[in-house]
């Protein structure tokens, strides 16, 4: 069942703010421009309120600086809420106490400062006792996702971030950070709640938390900030949605929807985790909790339909590393996971990242009175290592599958739906009462929050007929800060295109969102290269012949690229022929946006014939650029061939962790005479925090490819995801290994290497049915095998023909 945030009530409505009582202000102001709101805030006092007026507030640098009272605060606010729009170049700094912002909305612009708002001016000038109430922040970011900026910085003490709209920010940088850095920022008791964390894409390398509290320098420190009643919406940035980096923080009663990642407990100790609901709808790499450290509670959380694996599982309960520096992995010990509900959902995850570094496993660890629900056939856990330091008992499992260890008991449980969306055991379940069995931290309330008056095992009392209160909390803006895209549906408007000389390019400047370009038979001249501004299908309309693109000869100097793909954009290629062959060749088909874009884009191509990019020069037939990510890759139907180079994702060499396309799939393709690699894919370091790429091959045949004692065909280093299946490898003499897979997500299955050396196969990768044998081609130009070939024995290996005609 989907749940959608009609079924949960989790709209973003008009709500009633409750705002700190005062009984008369001093002075009320109205500003109109930045010179007036500067000379305002000069002489402002406890219980004056300062009036933004409503419309633009272009390139300003908000400084608010003032003493209020707990009884007569200091008010800077909107005329109206959601009506004073902050733009360009600007950004919001607030120091002092009892200070409330309010009303504003930052939207179209970026900051050059360190955050978009912060809690202090510099290290001496910071606010305590202050808040950011019904504000909104949407899409705020600089050209680069490589510039690093924070949305929320909050430091001090005993400050509050509430009733707020924050989505989508796409640059490098936590959007929400609680900073303990100085005595004077720990133990803080700041609030963190009713915020609406909206939509935040994938990153493409560490720093896209949407919450962190602390850094790893000082995550034995105490912040004791409260993160509550929440919504976390397809917070995709990375595996961390929220990093806890320090101790003594409560996590409670927030919802988690669709977000690719995890609540993750990286650092710091004694953290309570509490009547939280993760929500994926079965969406891809949907996550609960990771637990590291010591001393943590996770108890009364609802976890459904999540499909994340690995350290994206519903629970993951990690290894540790001896002696472990501040910023790695410290042993989980004193831990309790406790009455938690698992419905259909991926399996937990013990002792993951178990590995000669992580050696230590968890120990003094209690799992108890969890309740798994599996209709699926799902696996219940997956075991990394030895569970010695565990204590499992009154743990119920109402599954196909078993789990072998002792405190998990089968039990089929009779269960009732809350309003079609909730599975709740009812009150009919007496086995339940039986094989629960409660201890000094089970909880005493459900996470609906009623009395268990009869313990029993996951987070609901028998037979309540109540929502969790992360189900029906009202967050965001008390005015509609969303920023909803028009629905309007639009036919493509279809463009025909003549043979010529630049007339492709002509036709792509009147192309709009969504066009097709329809490319007569014949040739078609570039003499400089195409820039693609919006999403565009370029295709060929003939049957017999392929339409052909090339470069004029005798130019002054030659184009770099045919297409060059800008931010934002997905560019289709169907049914053409593009051939870089001149005197000196053409270096690049196509390319991504230039270095450091923040904007992902796509390239999407089927049924091309690509050749003669044979430029020596770092040329390939596909470049992507450092700093700039693409959402998918894709090239099916297609050949390759006479090029250097083919698909070119290998230019982030910092090392950490940053790759340069989410997706990589090649199906049903010839790569043929290509002089280094066919595919080189690339993720350094050891980095954690994304998916780590994603490498599909399937039903392709990869001939003479960089032929050399050191050459390979696939390169993929660090990519975490590669599945190479029902391909061929051959004519490569001099290779050693084709193709190098290492880690538990590298396989390879179905396939025939000849002519090409050996599969490597390490640290937990998998080879099915890899066949070292001659395909024995009837056509070895087009890859059509014989009647004898073994590619014809099992499974179709090659080329799927009907496909490609």
């Amino acid at each position: 069942m989907t749940i959608s945030k009609q079924h949960i009530i989790i709209a973003i409505v008009s709500i009633q703010l409750f705002f700190i009582g005062c009984i008369g202000f001093a002075n009320e102001i109205k500003v109109a421009t930045i010179d007036e709101f500067n000379s305002a805030i000069q002489s402002v006092k406890a219980g004056d309120r300062i009036i933004l007026k409503n419309g633009e507030w272009k390139d300003v640098k908000l400084v608010i600086k003032g003493q209020g009272s707990s009884e007569n605060p200091i008010i800077i606010e909107a005329e109206e809420s959601g009506k004073v729009f902050i733009t360009g170049d600007s950004n919001l700094k607030i120091a002092g106490t009892h200070i409330v912002v309010k009303g504003l909305w930052f939207k179209n612009g970026y900051t050059s400062g360190k955050s978009v708002i912060s809690f202090r001016i510099n290290s001496k000038e910071f606010a305590n006792h202050s808040r950011l109430t019904d504000c909104a922040i949407t899409y705020y970011n600089p050209n680069s996702k490589a510039t690093d900026y924070k949305w929320i910085s909050v430091w001090g003490k005993n400050n509050r971030v509430d009733h707020n709209y924050f989505a989508g920010k796409a640059n490098s940088g936590t959007t929400l950070v609680v900073w303990l850095k100085g005595e004077k920022h720990i133990n803080n008791n700041h609030r963190i709640d009713h915020n609406y964390f909206g939509e935040r894409p994938a990153l493409g390398f560490n720093g896209g938390e949407t919450i962190r509290i602390g850094t790893s320098k000082n995550s034995l420190l105490s912040s004791r900030t409260i993160v509550e009643d929440n919504v976390f919406e397809k917070c995709n940035g990375e595996v961390e949605i929220i990093s806890n980096k320090s101790c003594d923080n409560v996590y409670r009663n927030n919802l988690f929807l669709e977000s690719e990642g995890v609540l993750t407990l990286r650092h710091g100790n004694k953290c309570l985790i509490e009547s939280n609901v993760f929500i994926g709808n079965q969406k891809s790499n949907t996550g609960g909790i990771r637990i590291i450290n010591a001393g943590h509670v996770v108890r009364n959380n609802l976890m459904m339909n999540l499909t994340g694996d690995g350290f994206r599982g519903p629970i993951v309960v990690m290894n540790g590393v001896p002696n472990s520096p501040a910023n790695r992995y410290h042993q989980v010990k004193d831990v309790k996971i406790l009455n938690n509900t698992i419905i259909n959902c991926s399996p937990i995850q013990f002792c993951a990242g178990s590995d000669e570094e992580r050696s230590l496993p968890p120990i003094n660890t209690v799992f108890a009175n969890n309740l798994i629900f599996n209709d699926k056939n799902g696996d219940i856990a997956t075991v990394h290592d030895k569970l010695d330091g565990f204590n499992f008992y009154g743990n119920i499992l109402d599954s196909e599958k078993g789990f072998n260890q002792s405190g998990f008991s089968k039990v089929k449980v009779d269960w009732g739906t809350l309003e079609n969306i909730l599975y709740i055991p009812k009150t009919s379940n007496e086995e339940l009462i039986k094989k629960s069995k409660p201890e000094n931290k089970s909880p005493k309330l459900d996470i609906t929050g009623a009395k268990r008056n009869t313990f029993v095992a996951g987070a609901y009392n028998l037979g309540n007929n109540k929502l969790p209160k992360a189900l029906v909390l009202k967050s965001g803006t008390s005015w509609d800060s969303k920023v909803k895209p028009q629905k309007t549906i639009v036919e493509p408007e279809i463009i025909e295109v003549e043979p010529g000389v630049g007339t492709l390019r002509k036709a792509l400047k009147k192309a709009s969102f969504g066009s097709i370009l329809n490319l007569k038979s014949g040739e078609y001249i570039l003499e400089k290269g195409i820039k693609v501004s919006t999403s565009v299908t370029i295709q060929g309309n003939s049957t017999d012949k392929k339409t052909l693109l090339k470069v004029k000869e005798g130019l002054e100097k030659n184009p770099t690229y045919f297409f060059r793909v800008e931010g934002g954009n997905t560019l289709r290629l169907n049914n053409i022929e593009i051939s870089g062959e001149l005197s000196v060749p053409i270096k690049y088909a196509v390319v991504s946006p230039n270095k450091d874009i923040s904007d992902t884009y796509s390239v999407f191509i089927d049924n091309c014939h690509i050749h003669g990019f044979k430029n020596k020069k770092g040329g390939s037939v596909y470049k992507a650029y450092k700093g700039t990510f693409a959402d998918t890759v894709s090239i099916v139907n297609s050949r390759i061939e006479n090029a250097y180079r083919g698909i070119n994702l290998s230019e982030e060499k910092d090392d950490n962790g940053k790759y340069n396309a989410q997706v990589v799939h090649i199906d049903n393709t010839i790569f043929k005479d290509i002089d280094q690699w066919a595919v080189n894919y690339y993720r350094g370091g050891t980095d954690e925090s994304t998916l780590g790429g994603k490498l599909l091959i399937d039903n392709s045949v990869f001939s003479n490819i960089g032929n050399t004692e050191k050459g390979t065909v696939i390169r993929n280093k660090g990519i975490v995801s590669v599945n190479i299946k029902n391909s061929v490898f051959e004519k490569s003499y001099k290779v050693v290994n084709p193709v190098n897979l290492k880690g538990n997500k590298n396989s390879i299955s179905n396939c025939v290497i000849f002519d090409c050396g050996t599969v490597k196969i390490t640290k937990g990768a998998s080879a099915k049915d890899v066949m070292y044998k001659n395909p024995k081609w009837e056509d070895k130009n087009n890859f059509i095998p014989s009647e004898k070939s073994p590619l014809l024995k099992t499974q179709r290996i090659g080329l799927k023909w009907e496909a490609k005609k």
